[in-house]
């Protein structure tokens, strides 16, 4: 996709902008696009939604039976030409996303980026299975893109992520009367407030209580052990991205073919996701699967430690459609991704059956992985973060946010 902002000056585009990130993102978004020559309309949904978005938009308080009438109605009246919206599996986004096609309205979609900690992603057609990127080796071989200016550094938005999702939770909560026809795509209620406050004191507590842990993978255990970093467990990236419904369905499957198939003297290391450790402990499942396959001394499950050294320390890793994945790629480990996966493609990851990854995986090819990592920022990646301030927050210097 062509800068955003360069589509706007040139085009003039009459933009609409749907469910954002949580936070003041799509805001100042909104602020950047007026400045660039756009004309901005924006549609809420919720009491979180309207929090941050209070004037210059229109609320929605319909069902979501009645939202695609609604939204060609409202494109046609005020010739809307650009969507943008946070995340393509929402239910009221997936309608969007088909009202875009059929009313020829190009769409824009952010979401987390596939290249983290330092990018955003925005595609033109959606994320994952619904990319338009090339998976074809080939491709990227013959590529002859130059290389991309060194991205501005993000930081730790882990705090800011949750000061703006706990206000939007209570935000949705108190104005819910106000948007009686609205279903979230997940829970929203003061709970994931609390939820929140649960997850920053884990993180302190599995800080403790884990200690030594990474310096052990990192030394006497190292290339010993093959990591599989979990997934936010109700994400669409599982539950539309994957054959899966739950991510409990994907540690099953993963550790009943280590058990039955990896090498005696290796380790599995199962890591929780960030932003679940408020909300679920896999102990029981792990513990209790781990117990009746016989290898509750292989099994190991952790929280917090440093990722970037348990890859560089790792034999292979196991994802879903997890971008750990593609960091891993980067770090020359060999990667068996179980869902749909932008980079999964042969030369990238390991093509065979996961019970044939334990013992001979296939490993990257780093010509391949470099000039795919290349166009993937090129035509995907946006330098900035949803949640914090940069030190650059002008929208002609392509960091943004």
């Amino acid at each position: 996709m062509k800068n955003l902002f360069e589509i706007v000056t040139s085009e003039h585009r009459r933009v609409l902008l749907l469910q954002g990130p949580i936070g003041p993102f799509f805001q100042n978004l909104s602020r950047d696009l007026v400045k660039a020559g756009a004309s901005v309309l924006k549609i809420n949904f919720n009491g979180g939604d309207w929090l941050f978005y209070p004037s210059g938009s229109v609320n929605y308080r319909g069902s979501l039976d009645d939202w695609q009438p609604y939204l060609e109605r409202f494109i046609k009246k005020n010739q809307v030409d650009l969507i943008l919206l946070f995340g393509d599996c929402r239910p009221i986004h997936v309608v969007a996303r088909s009202v875009s096609k059929k009313l020829g309205v190009e769409l824009g979609v952010f979401e987390e980026g596939y290249v983290r900690p330092n990018y955003i992603t925005l595609e033109s057609s959606g994320v994952n299975a619904h990319s338009m990127l090339p998976k074809c080796p080939n491709h990227y071989l013959a590529s002859t893109l130059t290389e991309l200016p060194k991205a501005s550094l993000i930081g730790r938005p882990f705090f800011y992520a949750m000061v703006w999702a706990m206000l939007y939770n209570i935000a949705g909560t108190l104005l819910s009367r106000f948007f009686s026809g609205y279903v979230h795509h997940r829970n929203l209620g003061l709970s994931e407030s609390i939820r929140w406050l649960r997850s920053f004191w884990r993180k302190w507590i599995y800080s403790i209580k884990e200690k030594g842990i990474q310096e052990s993978l990192a030394g006497e255990r190292a290339q010993q052990y093959y990591l599989v970093p979990l997934q936010v467990g109700g994400d669409s990236q599982i539950h539309s991205h994957s054959r899966f419904n739950h991510i409990r369905e994907f540690i099953e499957e993963v550790m009943r073919s280590f058990a039955h198939h990896a090498p005696n003297d290796t380790l599995l290391v199962i890591k929780q996701h960030p932003l679940e450790r408020g909300y679920t402990i896999h102990t029981p499942l792990i513990e209790g699967l781990a117990k009746e396959l016989g290898i509750l001394e292989r099994v190991l499950y952790i929280h917090d430690q440093h990722l970037p050294t348990l890859l560089a320390h790792t034999r292979g890793v196991v994802v879903i459609n997890s971008t750990v994945g593609l960091s891993a790629i980067d770090h020359g480990k060999p990667v068996k991704t179980l869902g749909y996966a932008i980079y999964d493609m042969p030369g990238l990851t390991h093509q065979g059956e996961l019970d044939d990854f334990w013992q001979n995986p296939q490993t990257p090819n780093r010509s391949i992985y470099e000039s795919f990592h290349r166009e993937l920022i090129e035509r995907t990646q946006i330098n900035g973060n949803f949640y914090r301030r940069l030190p650059v927050q002008d929208y002609k210097s392509g960091v943004y946010w």
